[in-house]
């Protein structure tokens, strides 16, 4: 079922990602500026002065609307850098050339392509692990193991999620990294190995509800059409 299963994803991934991206915001924050004193102080100034509005060229434009943090319709107060997705990619192009919009495109590449098989595997095996042979999984197994999936799969990808959201920043503050072991080195010899985790507790809790939502509502619209 080829059609049934693109459109339950689709389906799917856009409840997850409604629900995920206040959090991946705030992670996204976290990981790229050093004025928040955690979770909860970003919450609170990004929720008080802005609201969010709503992937290797989208995933750059991303990261930096979500890295404004100019008030919006504050009388005397000055306008965001840039007014919207589309002003996003033009305005990169015209100050860092095309080339520009695939700042991060490596780390971004090499977070995903094993964080993904993971993703799936951890899924598959804990619902195996809570289901009777010959049985669908319950909505309970489907709950728990999609969001544990989200949350094993987040923390081997955190320490390169952290990388590529550098890259991606670094146009606009106007440093140069040389690739992603520089960015790695330079990011470790200014503020220590911890900085591969920074934004981990966030994703970890974006990740369970999101990703549990988002394996929940797939299988049952796979069982609806079936």
């Amino acid at each position: 079922m080829p059609v049934e299963e693109f459109v339950a994803g689709w389906i799917s991934g856009a409840l997850g990602l409604v629900l995920g991206y206040p959090f991946d915001t705030v992670k996204v924050r976290l990981q790229t500026q050093t004025t928040y004193r955690g979770i909860f102080d970003c919450l609170v100034k990004t929720y008080r002065h802005e609201s969010v509005y709503c992937l290797a060229p989208f995933d750059l434009i991303k990261v930096r609307l979500q890295n404004q943090t100019e008030p919006r319709a504050r009388p005397g107060s000055p306008p965001p850098r840039y007014r919207g997705p589309v002003h996003c990619a033009v305005s990169i192009c015209q100050e860092e050339g095309p080339r520009g919009l695939f700042r991060g495109a490596w780390a971004l590449m090499l977070r995903d392509t094993p964080t993904l098989g993971i993703y799936f595997v951890t899924y598959e095996w804990l619902c195996r692990q809570s289901t009777p042979e010959g049985q669908n999984p319950s909505s309970a197994s489907v709950l728990v193991a999609g969001g544990f999936a989200g949350i094993v799969s987040w923390a081997v990808a955190t320490p390169l999620d952290v990388i590529k959201s550098r890259m991606q920043m670094a146009g606009l503050k106007h440093r140069v990294y040389r690739g992603v072991l520089d960015c790695m080195a330079s990011s470790v010899r200014q503020e220590g190995l911890g900085v591969f985790f920074r934004g981990l507790t966030i994703n970890s809790a974006r990740a369970f509800p999101v990703n549990a939502v988002t394996f929940l509502s797939y299988e049952y619209l796979l069982r609806w059409w079936g």
